[in-house]
């Protein structure tokens, strides 16, 4: 397993000397192509090395398109028997605080996670790598589950594991506060959607649909859902963008049990289900479903919930939270999973053009990993670090089978 480690103290923009492709004066050292959580944090850490970054998007960052969209993201240490995940996700949770710490942005709520917990084999391995780690973590059982968390419906078969240091991001401020930051430390922007590149051996710029061109010693392609778009013959039949349902639901006024600290981050392993509590923006209470939905396209997908779907979110919610059984929906979103065939990242040199990579792969799961994913892809380029082989593109196949949760 290769490590997370720290940036690379030669700057990026040095070891561009003796590259192949060497920087031509007006040109960028690195163009990463997305602006989501991935494309930021990569993009601020080339920066932070002195290199010269421009970082493209189509729609902005933190647009309503993309998978790094919404108000909110769970992060937790717990990925059941995949201690990767487990180690990527507690690094990450450090660079968050981090962050929040230099520029003053508190990114990071720490609501708690509860993973509710039955008869599944996730939850017991999540429960041995976790204490392996050292992880904080609480094993409770149904009557301390409901002295606790009252305001939860358990079944009799249900038991939890408490993470009292994870929480929730802001997902929509921390990315625009990641990109904020790059841009402060000299990061170009430039609102635009890239055409596919071709190609064998060195590319030398990557043109934009608007006639601009761009010209770089290295391209990362940090673009989510559109990276099966944008390399159809890589990766067209090896990224699969789900259509995701995601709910508020309006809290009783004046009513605390739905805020942190009395209620925190959920997931609930046999039903699939997650939600976040009331956080300072006051949405109300989110629940999502964590499975896949139907393929979808980012540029053309209608964003509105169906009732069907909505008929059966409140039937979960009248069991799981029976004083929410009436409570009005005050939001909906509809966003995308970027999945891989069995949810692991996907970060790799393309087969034909060594200086661009495709970073991408989040899965459902991704987002938490913006800090360690920005530190990992900067020492894979600038430093030839260590590879992940769970990222590589001969890992990914052509048909799904969900592995990483």
């Amino acid at each position: 397993m290769a490590a997370v480690t720290g940036q690379s103290a030669s700057s990026f923009a040095q070891s561009q000397a003796d590259s192949p492709t060497p920087t031509k004066d007006g040109a960028f050292d690195v163009v990463v192509i997305g602006a989501g959580v991935f494309g930021s944090w990569i993009a601020l850490n080339f920066a932070r090395s002195g290199a010269r970054v421009a970082l493209v998007d189509s729609y902005g960052p933190a647009n309503s398109r993309a998978s790094s969209g919404d108000e909110s993201r769970v992060i937790r240490a717990g990925y059941g028997p995949d201690e990767l995940y487990s180690r990527w996700a507690m690094r990450s949770l450090t660079l968050w605080k981090e962050f929040s710490s230099s520029t003053g942005k508190a990114v990071f709520r720490q609501t708690g996670v509860l993973w509710i917990a039955g008869e599944d084999p996730t939850a017991k391995a999540t429960e041995v790598v976790l204490n392996r780690l050292e992880v904080k973590l609480e094993k409770l059982s149904k009557p301390q589950l409901e002295q606790r968390f009252p305001q939860f419906a358990f079944k009799s078969s249900e038991w939890g594991l408490f993470e009292p240091d994870a929480g929730a991001l802001l997902a929509r401020q921390a990315v625009l506060a990641v990109f904020d930051e790059g841009r402060r430390l000299g990061v170009k922007y430039i609102r635009g959607a890239a055409l596919e590149p071709r190609g064998t051996g060195q590319l030398n710029q990557v043109d934009l649909k608007n006639g601009t061109s761009l010209k770089a010693g290295t391209f990362i392609f940090a673009c989510g859902p559109w990276l099966g778009k944008l390399f159809p013959e890589v990766l067209g039949h090896r990224i699969f963008p789900t259509r995701q349902e995601v709910f508020y639901f309006g809290v009783p006024e004046g009513n605390m049990q739905f805020c942190p600290p009395n209620m925190p981050t959920w997931m609930s392993g046999p039903d699939e289900i997650y939600g976040i509590p009331v956080l300072d923006d006051n949405r109300g209470v989110k629940i999502a479903s964590d499975r896949h939905g139907p393929q979808a396209d980012p540029d053309t997908m209608e964003r509105a919930v169906g009732a069907e779907s909505i008929e059966k979110m409140r039937a979960y919610l009248a069991k799981r939270f029976p004083l929410l059984a009436n409570a009005p929906i005050s939001e909906t979103r509809v966003c995308q999973y970027e999945n891989t065939s069995n949810g692991d990242f996907l970060v790799d040199q393309h087969p034909q053009l060594k200086n661009v990579w495709l970073v991408g792969g989040g899965s459902g799961h991704g987002f938490k990993h913006g800090p360690a994913m920005g530190e990992y892809v900067f020492n894979r380029v600038a430093s030839n670090a260590p590879a992940e082989p769970r990222f590589s593109l001969a890992t990914k196949q052509t048909v799904q089978k969900r592995e990483v949760h």
